[in-house]
């Protein structure tokens, strides 16, 4: 009992001493779209996600969000504490997420190991634990009661206690609130009555609780806003084109790469031997199947490959690990402090260098109308000072100013008839090689769209910011091809950015302005129709002056009116089509292809 006490009090101090250089982590991460959820509780609080949101310049709705709104509750409460985003105190409070997770993983590995305290400090150090349990994303919080709730399913399987079904049941049905892939729980669990052939009526109604509380959660936004959020989110996954085929095998690769370094990989032929010499063990075959069974479901679920999903399969991982030779999983944890470390303080640095950004300027945000084409922590902190998200093809204005990231694709916009002046710009660049995510990373620990690499062990930049002044310029060229490098400078709406060659899609309707001749003039628009294009007729001209032209089909036209010009003022050149499409994936209207705009 003595030994039982001091190890429970190593790990507290253990846990504590891990977040203790986080707790003024900037927001990071997805953290601002739980923050969003977070505001709009004050409004309406049985509804967090019943608000708007603008993602990568889209008008989204948060209905769609693939999350129930548990996490979103607990950032409201801190919230209403302390009236607006406090670092400190909230990363305070997110420790008893790393508490409760990895005492009940202590209570499993008594269950499950001959050395609980080592299964815990392996669990402790597992880099997504470490590195994600330093923000606000619902990843810990879901781990901390699913590890609590198997915890004491699993001893009151055994030993036959109501009350720690009760509790467990309990913790589930907080798990089944905070994230969808609780879902899974409910399989892992009843894996466990299976392996022990025993079917008691409590211990399979308390598995089922996550499901549940799941379908009860779906059912009240139907009754109550009229649609089911699956339904919703399964709107955004085809609009986004995150179902498609190539993505999820992407996802599935990454994942599974993820799988190998929950535990330092050393520990991996020994997991192997080990479960091969007990495969007819039932505790073997159930820790085999709660790994393998998330990790299977999180193939077909996910979509994104991010090391945090599969959190909830961290435990047997660690279990099965823990039964290695004692040198070796000593090793293991010190191999993995180093890895887990360095990546927890390069992320620190990363959305610091957002949090130094957004105060270097707050004397320019205080005066100017700032546009803010970014996520993350970035966004987060210039809404913070009054900025404003920027919407794709967004018109901004002479005295605006546009900052962005050049790690996230910035959001296209309109600034017809200005120059965008550099006038501030940081480069984010960690001292330590480790990357978890950068423009000059493969790492696929947040996205598999970074890479295949579980972490990148290299220097270079992490990410580039810049702020740009806009400036009013006056229209340099009569003649406006879509592939000329200025070309922007003179598209005021309705024209995407650059393709591949030297042309741009245009939407359904196109303003752009040209430098006046002074002398009547030919107005040319020349466009290619592709074949899955329905558009049929064009209108083009200046003020007034408006012709229409039809044509038959897909190919190449060139269509031309005469106008008359006088003076020096530029020449606004209005352009429309009769019909735009969408194309999977790609959440823009398009009309045609825009090869040229010019007077002759």
């Amino acid at each position: 009992m003595k030994t039982t006490r001091l190890q429970l009090c190593v790990l507290v101090a253990l846990v504590l001493l891990a977040r203790l250089p986080f707790l003024n982590q900037a927001v990071a991460g997805d953290d601002v779209y739980y923050l969003a959820a977070a505001y709009h509780v004050q409004i309406d609080p049985l509804h967090p996600n019943h608000t708007h949101y603008i993602f990568l310049g889209v008008d989204v709705t948060f209905e769609g969000y693939p999350h129930p709104p548990g996490n979103a509750w607990f950032l409201a409460a801190l919230l209403a504490v302390f009236g607006d985003v406090r670092e400190i105190p909230f990363h305070t409070a997110y420790t008893f997420f790393s508490l409760t997770a990895v005492l009940s993983m202590y209570a499993l590995g008594r269950r499950f190991s001959c050395a609980p305290f080592w299964a815990a400090l392996l669990f402790l150090l597992v880099p997504a634990f470490f590195v994600n349990g330093n923000g606000f994303e619902s990843d810990v919080p879901l781990l901390a009661f699913w590890t609590a709730g198997s915890a004491a399913f699993i001893y009151g399987v055994d030993g036959e206690r109501g009350w720690l079904l009760a509790l467990s049941a309990l913790c589930l049905a907080v798990s089944g609130m905070i994230a969808m892939q609780s879902f899974a729980f409910t399989f892992i669990l009843l894996a466990y009555l299976w392996t022990r052939k025993r079917w008691p009526a409590g211990a399979v109604a308390v598995a089922l609780t996550p499901f549940v509380v799941l379908i009860g959660w779906q059912v009240f936004e139907r009754v109550t806003s009229g649609r089911f959020p699956a339904e919703v989110s399964a709107g955004y996954m085809v609009s986004y084109g995150l179902e498609r085929i190539a993505m999820k095998l992407r996802n599935a690769l990454v994942l599974t790469i993820h799988s190998c370094f929950i535990v330092f990989p050393v520990l991996l032929p020994f997991i192997v031997r080990d479960a091969w010499r007990r495969r007819h063990d039932a505790d073997t075959r159930f820790l085999l199947l709660w790994a393998g069974g998330f990790l299977l479901i999180a193939w077909v679920l996910f979509y994104a490959g991010s090391a945090r999903y599969l959190l909830p399969m961290a435990a047997p991982v660690v279990l099965l690990a823990s039964r290695a030779p004692m040198r070796w999983v000593r090793f293991a944890c010190m191999a993995q402090l180093v890895v887990s470390g360095g990546l927890a303080v390069v992320n620190y640095q990363h959305w610091e260098g957002y949090r130094a950004f957004a105060r270097s300027l707050q004397a320019e945000t205080k005066h100017k109308r700032v546009w803010v084409s970014g996520e993350w922590g970035l966004r987060h902190y210039f809404e913070a000072d009054g900025a404003l998200p920027l919407r794709r093809g967004q018109l901004v204005e002479p005295g605006d100013l546009v900052v962005w990231s050049n790690l996230v694709r910035p959001v296209e916009f309109s600034h017809g008839g200005t120059a965008l002046v550099k006038v501030a710009q940081a480069d984010i660049r960690p001292w330590l090689p480790f990357r978890i995510i950068g423009i000059d990373s493969r790492s696929g620990f947040s996205t598999a769209g970074g890479g295949f690499l579980p972490f990148d062990f290299r220097g270079g930049l992490i990410d580039r910011l810049d702020a740009y002044e806009v400036v009013k310029q006056q229209p340099k060229m009569s003649v406006l091809a879509m592939g000329d490098p200025g070309a922007g400078s003179q598209i005021v709406r309705g024209v995407y950015g650059p393709e591949a060659g030297p042309w741009r899609w245009m939407a359904g309707e196109a303003t752009l302005l040209l430098k006046n001749t002074g002398a009547p003039a030919r107005l040319e628009v020349k466009i290619y129709v592709p074949d899955n294009a329905p558009a049929r007729a064009i209108t083009f001209g200046i003020g007034s002056e408006r012709k229409t032209e039809s044509f038959a089909g897909p190919g190449s036209y060139t269509f031309s009116m005469p106008v008359s010009l006088t003076g020096s003022e530029p020449v606004t050149i209005a352009i429309q089509v009769d019909k735009t499409f969408s194309v999977q994936g790609d959440n823009r209207t398009l009309g045609v292809i825009l090869n040229e705009v010019g007077l002759h």
